[in-house]
């Protein structure tokens, strides 16, 4: 088969890994040199104020609110669940629960519904070679020790030896409270085998990875088998073919969106409108772009593929490789589209000639961000109370830092920063275009955020300390009133 490059196209326009895991990437204990210099988040826009909220202790994920309380939580990635207690006026962090007490012990989301808390991730099983997914449910209003349910169990499937086994993470209630979206991403890079070292023969992604499922917030008890026929047929898998999109949130209007984590190849960073029943790509499309290892051909070489970056981990450990057995896309499948940018910011791409563009010069859309930047911690103003800049817009954080990524920086040396992302749906592609603007930049591995009323808190991971900062955002003041009164 003759392989093509093929991008998105638009109105005749060409169109996480892990994000603990790239904190690990720009840590330097084991090589003696000092570790990177802190940075201050700074703000872009005059009318925009940063103040740090507090330290948080190390390895920091998610960051939530109790929607009828106020009061704050976050958790971390070995299981800890931190209440954040201001009634001495300077907020302190204590744990309420930890990894014994609820049993998932690679914790990478959490969520609110009502006084219900929701906890995902994975478990280790058959000596660590294994995992199994999970999720529980705890009922925050009793004046003792939380309450908890377990929502479900996955069976076992293989975990693998390498830095792409992104495992259950991203949750999110829908619009009318009956149901919780859970994204659960890949194990691979970006489709190859993973078979821990001969743990699990020739294991790709499985019925149980790169999906976003979805189930009532009242289920009890379920075992997701490994059988994509018998999850569909209980109603379960809600998207398909989506590499690892580490937050989901909800606009206004209760549309789901994702922001995707690619592979080490140079693909962009997608966002997408996730709708029931679709299909995004992966592994066989990523940002639009066709993923070349599907192809028996092919002889991957950083020399004639300049998307190869030589300083990725899958060029390194070899798992970019010709792979005849790669599978063929599911029969009748169509995929859909990423979130177009129509820039200014972070639209960086490369072209099919293999050259970094800018999609400013050049006119073209990208799905969606800068290749390997890490989009993270979702959100939106669902309550309308920010001025008319940001009025219902959406706001995501970028992880990596080009200047410090060795494949990011051949693209840009920004990132670690806010962006603003203003959404216009169009009608004829039956997709959302989106203008993306930086407002706040130098953060610290940013990786989940909050917006209460005007405020936007952003929580930083460290593997020793990091940090909650307010970002202060300008808005309407009887919206702002209204929405603190809630």
């Amino acid at each position: 088969m003759t392989r093509t490059f093929q991008l998105s196209i638009v109105f005749g326009l060409i169109v996480l890994l892990n994000p603990l895991l790239l904190s690990a990437q720009n840590t330097n204990t084991r090589t003696g040199r000092p570790a990177p210099v802190k940075l201050t988040p700074a703000a872009l826009r005059a009318d925009i104020q940063v103040e740090k909220y507090m330290a948080v202790g190390p390895k920091a994920v998610r960051l939530l609110v109790h929607p009828q309380t106020g009061i704050f939580y976050y958790t971390d990635f070995d299981g800890g669940i931190y209440r954040i207690n201001t009634t001495s006026g300077t907020p302190v962090s204590e744990m309420i629960l930890s990894a014994s007490d609820h049993g998932i012990t690679r914790l990478q989301g959490a969520v609110f519904s009502g006084d219900k808390l929701f906890l995902c991730g994975n478990i280790s099983v058959n000596n660590g070679k294994g995992t199994k997914g999970r999720m529980v449910r705890y009922d925050m209003v009793s004046t003792g020790k939380p309450v908890m349910s377990v929502v479900f169990n996955t069976v076992e499937y293989g975990t693998n030896a390498t830095t792409f086994d992104h495992g259950w993470n991203a949750l999110e209630i829908s619009q009318d409270g009956k149901y919780i979206y859970a994204n659960t991403g890949a194990r691979t890079d970006h489709g190859e085998v993973q078979d821990n070292k001969g743990a699990y023969p020739n294991a790709r992604d499985n019925a149980l990875t790169a999906k976003i499922f979805r189930f009532p917030v009242d289920a009890l008890n379920l075992e997701l088998p490994n059988d994509l026929d018998k999850l569909k047929a209980a109603g379960y898998i809600y998207a398909e073919g989506i590499r690892n999109a580490y937050d989901i949130a909800l606009d206004q209007s209760g549309n789901l969106f994702a922001v995707v984590n690619s592979s080490d190849y140079d693909h962009n960073e997608d966002m997408f409108w996730i709708r029931e029943g679709r299909h995004y790509g992966f592994p066989w499309v990523m940002s639009g772009f066709e993923n070349p290892q599907q192809y028996a051909d092919w002889q991957p070489n950083p020399d004639t593929d300049s998307f190869i970056p030589r300083s990725s981990h899958a060029w390194a450990v070899k798992y970019f490789r010709n792979d005849p057995e790669f599978p063929g896309i599911p029969e009748g499948v169509k995929f859909s589209p990423g979130v177009q940018n129509l820039g200014p910011d972070a639209n960086e791409y490369r072209g099919h000639s293999g050259k970094i563009l800018d999609g400013d010069n050049t006119g073209v859309t990208t799905s969606t961000f800068t290749p390997h930047s890490s989009p993270l911690g979702l959100v939106f103003d669902t309550n309308k109370v920010l001025s008319k800049d940001f009025n219902g817009d959406g706001f995501v954080l970028r992880n990596s830092l080009g200047s410090r990524s060795s494949m990011m920086k051949p693209f840009t040396d920004q990132g670690r920063d806010l962006l603003h992302l203003k959404l216009s749906y169009d009608s004829g592609s039956d997709n959302y275009f989106v203008k993306t603007t930086r407002i706040v930049d130098s953060f610290n591995n940013p990786t989940d955020a909050i917006l209460v009323a005007n405020a936007l808190y952003i929580i930083e991971y460290d593997a020793r300390e990091a940090s909650i900062w307010k970002i202060t955002l300008p808005g309407g003041s009887k919206k702002i009133r209204k929405a603190k009164k809630k």
